[in-house]
């Protein structure tokens, strides 16, 4: 018998020490064709005759330093900002007048002084790519569940459905209850789940449904019970916690498990008042029952236990997912987002214990996967066909005779059994270049227009239908394009891949649960930082994932979901055990997602606010922004050192300096404006004893002023103006494609921010017309 393991490390030696030469091969036509940004426009020439007149002895020709001045000409100003400051200070004692001043910052700034200017950069390109992390997940995971039944719609119902049976036996002679529970969290006390039809002695229940995990990561289930529990998660036939015949008196039951975020799992719990294998004497003797609780929990990933939340729960069926486990190294984020351009050692190590894992996973499940027979007469045939199928949907695209007996034919040949030989496909099509990489050009076929749909708005292969409309000829046109970006982006993968994308924008993706000063803020303690988390997270879903979602509304709405613990911190007229319900929080002071109070006490000390963490948020996140590193690490200035001040003026202290004031002269009015705002996010109007001044400004790029009065004043701005909205295209549209916008032409942001604005500023609408612009662009 042949060992797989050899066939894999021959497999491995051919394919993956090729892979980069065979991508590069394969998209060596695409890059040809490749839509690259325009040239750049020479600058004007009164800018280039100024500069070399007045600026070029001290600077250099370049802007590259001379002895007089070493240091290079480059940093984050914009064009105003740099013609602001020329008029008022260059050259020293004879300033330019505000024309010369004009051309000669629009000269430095397109020629050397901005991040990526200049020809020795080199113009923004698309780049090969293999799949990211979460790219190479989720298409394992939509590739196998490709072959199993797909899960009814969403419709809307939250909880799981709760049988509740009148002895040990769950069977539909003893169900008395048939209901939907938001969540499960029960103490019985010595009674039973109601009055008529039970024994209090012993009953059982079964919840059922599905889970959905919102983040990536690893999991921890908890049963507490004082009676006979088992939970079982994604795999229906091996519990996942089992507690049904128990000794000692352990209530806690835990168990780990890896899930995929923004995916759904079969769960089901099972839960029995009585003693297993015991008689039930007590009852015969009319003893009085023992007390009953049971409660289903979950940690997630970097954060406190909880009871599941309702809105994870689903009283719908759905089918065994595959959860790759292989750890991965992360991808490259030094971009803003998350790039893939790299291959090392760890990745390639990583790849080949992927295929492993996956491999081994089909090979065990394939006839279940094809619908097949063990012994069926065309069992041989059907295991080709399977495989067929799992190398074209993983390749994205039909195979060709050539493909197909290379990736198909030849691993069955030779083989001992058929399932080896599945196992053998499985390995070839995981390692081939055809599926670890994305094509990243433009101008082909049909299928990579449909990748680059799944891809950009899933992160994930096409589905059946977009396959299907690709072999039919329906992805010619546009309208044709958006019609299925319109459809992608209605589906859960799509909000899953926003989500993610909202949580790194708003710089809470790697945030553990945040604490307080207990001092201060006794109230502030795990469980209400974890009610904070949850509330921001409702608010994004409520702001973002519907089909009206409007960037407006997020920056402008003055209503918090809070319950009943955190209404009493924050001043809601809510009753102490209300549930979650999105209300209207100090009106005419706060305003839109950025004045959460989850957020702003992220962005906080443990006792002060700072403006400095706020603001650094707002000029690189909502504005576009580069700011450069601090030269020197400052720890803030303690405010029992300086009693007497607000945190405005110690901010103000600290970072007068030279070295502090080219950064902060843009950071620190920004912030400044959210000072209305404490530590954990709380309207006040003193700091320190005296009143709280929030005004604050912000210098555009054009050079204009703005300066606000408060929060509401930075929201509205936020809300209204172009340039922030242009941020928030270009942040988007890196997240989904993964490559630079520029390479996909020099005013593509400009082109996309007036779609944007034509449509209501949609955030739906603006991801399908993104996907719409790299899967078929003008």
């Amino acid at each position: 018998m042949t060992c797989p393991h050899r066939f894999l490390r021959w497999s491995l030696g051919v394919a993956f020490t090729s892979t980069l030469l065979l991508a590069l091969a394969l998209a060596a036509p695409s890059l040809a064709g490749a839509p690259q940004a325009a040239p750049k426009r020479a600058p004007a020439d009164s800018g280039a005759r100024v500069y070399a007149q007045k600026c070029a002895s001290c600077h250099g020709a370049r802007g590259e330093g001379t002895r007089v001045y070493a240091k290079p000409l480059a940093g984050s100003r914009s064009v105003g900002e740099l013609a602001a400051f020329i008029a008022r200070s260059m050259p020293p004692g004879k300033p330019c007048a505000a024309p010369e001043a004009r051309s000669v910052a629009a000269y430095i700034h397109a020629a050397f002084y901005a991040p990526g200017a200049g020809a020795m950069s080199g113009q923004p390109r698309l780049e090969l790519a293999r799949l990211t992390v979460r790219q190479y997940r989720n298409a394992l995971a939509d590739l196998i569940g490709g072959f199993r039944p797909a899960p009814p719609p969403d419709d809307g119902r939250r909880g799981l459905r709760a049988e509740y049976f009148r002895a040990r036996r769950f069977s539909d002679g003893e169900r008395v209850i048939d209901r939907l529970d938001p969540e499960v969290r029960f103490d019985f006390g010595t009674a039973a789940p109601a009055s008529q039809g039970f024994d209090p002695h012993q009953f059982s229940i079964r919840w059922s449904g599905r889970v959905t995990a919102p983040d990536t990561g690893e999991y921890e289930f908890t049963v507490r019970t004082d009676h006979s529990a088992r939970l079982w998660v994604n795999d229906q036939r091996a519990p996942l916690i089992d507690a049904w015949v128990k000794s000692g008196s352990d209530t806690e039951f835990s168990a780990p498990i890896r899930l995929l975020g923004g995916r759904s799992y079969a769960i089901r719990l099972e839960f029995s008042k009585s003693t297993q294998g015991v008689d039930d004497t007590d009852q015969k003797q009319g003893k009085p029952a023992p007390p009953a609780f049971v409660a289903l929990e979950w940690r997630r990933p970097k954060l406190p236990a909880e009871a599941i939340p309702s809105r994870f729960l689903s009283p719908q069926w759905t089918p065994e997912a595959f959860v790759p486990t292989t750890p991965f190294p992360p991808d490259d984020r030094s971009m803003g987002y998350e790039r893939a351009t790299a291959v090392s050692k760890a990745w390639g190590e990583a790849v080949t214990a992927g295929a492993l894992e996956a491999a081994a996973y089909v090979g065990e499940r394939w006839r279940q996967l094809a619908g097949v027979q063990r012994g069926a007469g065309d069992e041989a045939q059907r295991a080709r066909a399977f495989c067929r199928a799992f190398a074209e949907r993983a390749f994205r695209r039909p195979l060709a005779p050539e493909a197909e007996r290379e990736v198909v034919e030849k691993p069955f040949a030779g083989a001992p059994d058929l399932d080896t030989g599945v196992k053998r496909v499985a390995l070839r099509t995981l390692q081939s270049p055809r599926f670890l990489y994305r094509e990243p050009a433009t101008g082909r076929d049909a299928y990579d227009i449909a990748a680059r749909l799944s891809f950009t708005l899933w992160d994930s292969l096409p589905d059946a239908e977009l396959l299907r409309a690709a072999s039919a000829g329906e992805l010619a046109s546009r309208e044709q394009v958006m019609r299925q970006a319109e459809r992608l982006a209605s589906d859960p993968r799509a909000w899953s891949k926003l989500r993610e994308f909202a949580l790194m924008w708003l710089k809470v993706d790697h945030t553990p649960d945040i604490a307080k000063d207990q001092k201060r803020y006794p109230s502030f303690d795990r469980a209400l930082a974890l009610d904070l988390r949850n509330s921001f997270e409702i608010a994004l879903e409520q702001a973002l994932r519907s089909e009206a979602s409007s960037f407006r509304d997020l920056m402008l709405s003055d209503r918090v979901p809070l319950n009943g613990r955190l209404a009493a911190l924050y001043g809601a007229p809510l009753p102490a055990g209300a549930p979650f319900q999105s209300v209207p929080l100090d009106s005419g002071a706060r305003a839109g997602i950025l004045m959460h109070p989850y957020l702003l006490s992220n962005l906080a000390y443990l006792r002060d606010s700072s403006p400095i963490h706020r603001g650094v948020l707002l000029a690189r996140n909502l504005l576009g922004r580069t700011l450069a590193p601090p030269p020197v690490a400052v720890a803030p200035v303690a405010a029992d050192l300086q009693p007497g001040l607000t945190t405005r003026q110690r901010v103000e202290m600290q970072t007068k300096p030279a070295a502090c004031a080219s950064c902060h002269q843009l950071i620190n009015p920004l912030g400044f404006s959210l000072e209305r705002f404490d530590a954990v996010g709380r309207v006040r109007d003193e700091d320190n004893g005296k009143p709280v001044d929030s005004s604050g400004a912000y210098r555009t790029r054009d050079g204009r002023l703005v300066r606000f009065a408060g929060p509401s004043d930075l929201a509205r701005f936020l809300a209204e103006s172009e340039e922030s909205q242009t941020a928030f295209v270009e942040r988007l549209f890196h997240n989904l494609v993964k490559q630079p916008i520029r390479a996909y032409g020099p005013d593509r942001a400009q082109v996309l921010r007036r779609a944007f604005a034509s449509h209501q500023h949609s955030i739906r609408r603006l991801m399908v017309e993104i996907a719409a612009t790299v899967a078929q662009p003008s």
